[in-house]
């Protein structure tokens, strides 16, 4: 009897340890083979649905041949419309994602729009009063460095948009004043992760001349992008 119940006993501490184990922390990292350089992002894992949304659009090849369709100086790169891998040069791109969104995961202010940051591009306030993220289409924040003044009018218009919810904290504004970003976008749009490797790929995507739909005049191609961790 002592032998059944020591054997019980131990079968159910090894349970236990097993349901304790800890989940996988790996922090997975994405390869942009670009014709103007590599950009490696890491993604973060406290916004699982984006995580495995932009996993599941590398591996099965979305993002292979397609452009950043909407470059903005001091601002963004844009890119994730499938389509503007076949766009002619001065047509429009940018108008197409696959018919679904994911739910905002906004872990502010862990994360923010940092300069390079990953984040996901959403329709507008007014149809997405949920601020639900397009499906493939995601934006690297270049931005630019903010001064206290400039910090204090952002904020003033993140009060009014998030009715008082998103205050940025003296670490982010010390980041944005020696760094430099997009401010405004913070607390509205989910940020999911990094640029750790090709930040000078993104300041010469950033400033190359672009026409009046924000497209630049020379294709800059996402020649391949891959998971690498």
């Amino acid at each position: 009897m002592k032998k059944t119940l020591f054997a019980f006993l131990f079968a159910m501490c090894g349970m236990v340890a097993v349901a304790q184990t800890p989940t996988d922390t790996v922090r997975h990292q994405v390869l942009f083979e670009t014709n103007m350089g590599n950009i490696r992002v890491v993604l973060y894992n406290e916004t699982p649905k984006h995580r495995d949304n932009f996993l599941r659009l590398v591996k099965s090849g979305y993002y292979n041949g397609t452009i950043f369709h909407r470059v903005i100086e001091n601002f963004m790169i844009q890119g994730g419309d499938s389509t503007s891998r076949h766009a002619a040069f001065g047509e429009p791109a940018g108008g197409y994602s696959p018919d679904y969104t994911v739910p905002a995961e906004i872990v502010f202010p862990t994360y923010y729009h940092k300069r390079g940051a990953l984040a996901a591009a959403r329709e507008g306030d007014d149809v997405n009063p949920k601020w639900e993220s397009s499906s493939a289409q995601f934006y690297i924040v270049y931005g630019k460095r903010m001064t206290d003044y400039q910090l204090d009018a952002v904020q003033a218009k993140l009060d009014l948009k998030t009715n008082n919810s998103v205050k940025l904290t003296p670490e982010q504004r010390e980041m944005y004043y020696k760094k430099g970003g997009t401010p405004h976008l913070d607390g509205t749009y989910t940020v999911f992760g990094e640029v750790v490797e090709g930040m000078d790929v993104v300041e010469k995507i950033q400033k190359t001349p672009c026409d009046e739909h924000d497209r630049p005049f020379e294709d800059m191609k996402i020649i391949k992008a891959v998971v690498v961790k």
